[in-house]
């Protein structure tokens, strides 16, 4: 585990190439698909985007496997849990609302992995459309044993919230902890391991991937910097698996399962720009007021889901973390404001903020220890 702090390459979108040590020379050279792999491997492509988009938005990846992906047993329909794409059935509700934490089960009362402790919390749009948005918490208790999961509709931003949890990719491996959060892209095969109660959040996007928002007059440096993204370097285990390796396919907001006797994390090399990655919230750099009154809270955003229309996002993730509060003559908590939760609905400080920071005394402090986030989206959404 203490490895996994130092195995990764830096930078966003970057094209990256990784060989297991183990196998020296496996990635191939000059050509992304030789009639004869190095080591007998079937080369693979994961494709994250259209052949013919252009080259700045094109995403994929080759991979190098000990056996192809192709070779499972038929899909079959599972039990989908809480997780759920049916908000069309649900009123909506123009109302501020809030939840409390949500309960993680006793791992000594029940069982429950990454993939039966999700549940849907508000959502709109539609997978087979490629365009919306889905909101999701995660609660378990117990590591996937010879079990992945793979998002076929979108792209999942993970931000636990407790416990740290191990991700295995085809990729290879990341270790994400409260205060950091991973992307895994769509079509991507991935296994999460935990170490006791574990709670966290999921912004999921259809149609899209995540990117770094434009900096304007910010100038070229600023926000969430791109050589601080992370993205793993292969691993791989050859192993066989007698009593069958179960695949889970989120597919058109239903849940599929497969059989097969092989570890789908068999990637030995992969090269590309259609990777998981990971980012730690400690690294924004923040921009903020530092005469009076407010910049917009656009100016944390982190990554943002662009749609069609220029200078709006499907989502955007967004944090509000430790800094400093300085502007002189203004009022510091956040204005009074009518634009979202739920949209339009207003929303703003209560009567004892309004009353102790109309009158504070203004002077440099400290403020939002303790980091925030905001999952921020352009489609109306149904609460589940």
């Amino acid at each position: 585990i203490d490895s996994l702090k130092r195995t990764y390459m830096s930078g966003f979108g970057n094209e990256f190439a990784s060989e297991d040590p183990r196998c020296p020379g496996s990635l191939p050279e000059g050509q992304n698909n030789p009639q004869v792999c190095p080591y007998g491997l079937y080369a693979e492509q994961l494709s994250g985007s259209a052949f013919t988009c252009p080259r700045s938005t094109n995403k994929r990846s080759w991979l190098y496997r000990i056996l192809p992906s192709v070779r499972h047993k038929p899909f079959t329909p599972m039990s989908c849990g809480d997780l759920t794409e049916n908000w069309n059935e649900v009123e909506p509700d123009p109302n501020q609302l809030r939840w409390k934490p949500f309960n993680i089960p006793k791992s000594s009362e029940k069982k429950v992995d990454f993939i039966s402790g999700l549940h849907t919390v508000c959502g709109a749009g539609d997978s087979k459309s490629r365009n919306g948005i889905a909101i999701h918490m995660y609660t378990c208790n117990t590591s996937m044993i010879d079990k992945c999961f793979q998002n076929a509709d979108g792209d999942f931003l993970i931000v636990p919230q407790q416990g740290e949890i191990l991700i295995t990719t085809e990729f290879g491996k990341m270790m994400v902890e409260p205060n950091e959060i991973c992307v895994i892209q769509q079509g991507m095969r991935f296994s999460v391991d935990v170490f006791g109660e574990t709670r966290g959040y999921i912004l999921e996007v259809f149609g899209a991937h995540f990117e770094l928002p434009d900096l304007g007059p910010i100038g070229a440096n600023g926000l969430a910097n791109p050589r601080d993204f992370q993205t793993p370097v292969a691993w791989y285990e050859d192993r066989t698996v007698a009593t069958g390796y179960t695949i889970v396919n989120k597919y058109q907001g239903k849940l599929f399962s497969c059989q097969q006797d092989f570890s789908p994390f068999n990637v030995v090399a992969w090269h590309g720009n259609y990777t998981p990655y990971k980012y730690n919230l400690e690294n924004f750099m923040v921009i903020n007021c530092v005469a009076f009154d407010h910049a917009d809270p656009s100016i944390f955003t982190v990554l943002t889901a662009k749609s069609t229309r220029p200078g709006v996002a499907i989502a955007d993730f967004v944090i509000f973390p430790p800094r400093w509060g300085v502007a002189d003559h203004t009022f510091r908590p956040p204005y009074y404001h009518s634009n979202l939760h739920s949209i339009m609905t207003p929303h703003g400080p209560d009567v004892d903020c309004f009353e102790k920071n109309s009158t504070a005394v203004l002077k440099p402090e400290r403020v939002a220890e303790g980091t925030m986030v905001m999952f921020k989206w352009l489609i109306l959404t149904y609460i589940m």
